[in-house]
Formats: structure tokens, C-alpha cells, sequence
């Protein structure tokens, strides 16, 4: 092969042509969901240039399930897991970084072990142990589960372990108590890692759907993954333009975070380790 033909062919190249290939068809389903949430529904099928553009869609999708609810919910449920989340992982990764107890080794390979576990098995318990506390239909119901995240533990206790002991000592010199060495020297030097940890939990559970639906029966606690399920009825059609224009006003949060911190994104993934 000539020197021109291996450098047009060559592994470079060939990378970045499957790196294009794999984006084009990522992005070609959210390409048509916005083709057909902006014209009317004869043209949801067939691509016109000169189709008239129309807002009417998502006005309908808006008047077919209370969405104002819906996302107030959805708001809701990640913060509050977020919030429960943070403040449950620092103090577990805290104590498993830096205090020796009894079955310390024990306990943190049982966190591991939880990673290994599907969400979805624990259905049934978990549907058992909410009916149990009367919390079934509650938004608590659908982020209990959740509270406790092993991967934030496992995240964190790395992030801790590589905080100098002279810090530490320091701290401890000057009379600082243990809680405040963690929130004053650990936390602070975890931030990039609290924010990777922060997108990857909010996009989860934004998008999450199986449990949610299993544990709401009214939309007074259902988020918006649940709340699109109203327009999969069958009895009257599938319009698929109000369809894709429910579907992007549920993803349109998460893209437009995207799209203004991608930056931000990228760096918090990249400090913390998460490949």
C-alpha cells in the first residue's frame, strides 16, 4: 500500500470514521423527534423541505397530561435522592477511608457486591417493604430505593484515600473535629468528583422509569417518564408528533444542561475517574 493510501486508511482515520458513524446514529432518533414535534402529523412519516412548521404539537402534549406536575415531581424525586445520596455516601466513604472498626473489610466488599446487583431484581422486596410503610403512590416511595448509593460510597472512599494525612493532621492540630476535617478538607478536595457524581445520578434517575411506574398510581407522584406512558394509549391512535414533542419536552432539561456545561462535564468526568 502506497504511504498516501496507509494514511488515508490508517487507524487514525478509520477511528474517527466509526466515532462519525456511531455519533450519526445516536443523534438520528433525536434528529426525527424534533422533525416531527415541529410539523404537522402527515409529515411525521416523510421528510418535505417546504413542511410547514407548527408549535401546535407540543401546546397539545401539554393539555393531554398535566406536565406542569409532572416536572415539578421529577424535580422533586432528584434532588431529593441527590440530597439523601451525598450526605449518606460522604459519611459512609468517610468512615471507610479513614476509621478502623471491627469488619470494616467485610462491610465496604458488601458495598461491592451491591454493584453487581440489578436495580430490577429487588422489585418485589422493595414494592413488599413500601407497602409495608404505607408509602405506596408517595414520591419518598420511588427515591427510597435509591438513597444509599454504593457506587457514590466506592467513589468517594478512592477520592478520600488520596487526600495527604497531613491534611488531616493539620486539621486535627488546630482542633478541628472529625466532622469538621471531613467537611472542610475532604469535601472540598472532592468537589470535581461530587459533580461527575451529581450528572451521572441526576440523568439516571430523570430517565428512570420501571420502578416509578410500578410504585405511583396517580399523578400526583408520577415523574415525567411515567407521565409520557399517556400518550401510548392505542384506544385513539398514536400521533406520533405529540408523541416526539412530549418525549422532548421531558429530555429538553437534561440537553440544554448539556449543552451549556459540556465542558464543565467532560473536565468533572475526567478528575474523577469515571471511564
Amino acid at each position: 500500500m502506497s504511504p498516501s493510501g496507509a494514511q488515508l486508511y490508517g487507524p487514525g482515520r478509520l477511528d474517527t470514521l466509526a466515532a462519525w458513524a456511531l455519533g450519526l446514529l445516536w443523534v438520528l432518533p433525536l434528529l426525527y423527534a424534533v422533525w416531527t414535534a415541529f410539523h404537522p402529523g402527515e409529515y411525521s412519516t416523510r421528510f418535505v423541505w417546504d413542511a410547514p412548521l407548527t408549535l401546535d404539537n407540543f401546546a397539545r402534549a401539554w393539555a393531554a397530561a398535566p406536565f406542569a406536575r409532572y416536572f415539578l415531581n421529577t424535580v422533586l424525586l432528584v434532588t431529593m435522592i441527590l440530597c439523601a445520596q451525598l450526605v449518606l455516601s460522604t459519611l459512609a466513604a468517610y468512615a471507610f477511608a479513614r476509621f478502623e472498626f471491627p469488619g470494616r473489610s467485610v462491610l465496604f466488599a458488601l458495598v461491592l457486591v451491591q454493584l453487581m446487583v440489578m436495580p430490577d431484581i429487588l422489585l418485589v422486596g422493595n414494592y413488599a417493604s413500601m407497602a409495608r410503610l404505607d408509602l405506596v403512590d408517595t414520591l419518598l416511595a420511588v427515591g427510597l430505593p435509591y438513597f444509599a448509593s454504593a457506587f457514590a460510597i466506592f467513589l468517594l472512599r478512592q477520592t478520600f484515600l488520596g487526600v495527604p494525612r497531613e491534611l488531616e493532621e493539620a486539621a486535627r492540630v488546630e482542633g478541628a473535629s472529625p466532622l469538621q476535617i471531613l467537611l472542610r478538607v475532604f469535601v472540598p478536595l472532592a468537589r470535581p468528583v461530587y459533580l461527575a457524581f451529581a450528572l451521572v445520578s441526576v440523568s439516571h434517575h430523570w430517565n428512570n422509569f420501571l420502578w416509578p411506574v410500578i410504585i405511583t398510581n396517580t399523578p400526583e407522584s408520577r415523574p415525567l417518564t411515567v407521565g409520557l406512558q399517556v400518550f401510548s394509549s392505542t384506544d385513539q391512535g398514536i400521533d406520533w408528533s405529540i408523541i416526539t414533542a412530549a418525549t422532548l419536552m421531558t429530555s429538553a432539561p437534561l440537553l440544554i444542561g448539556f449543552l451549556l456545561f459540556q465542558r464543565q462535564f467532560v473536565q468533572s468526568f475526567m478528575r474523577a475517574g469515571i471511564k
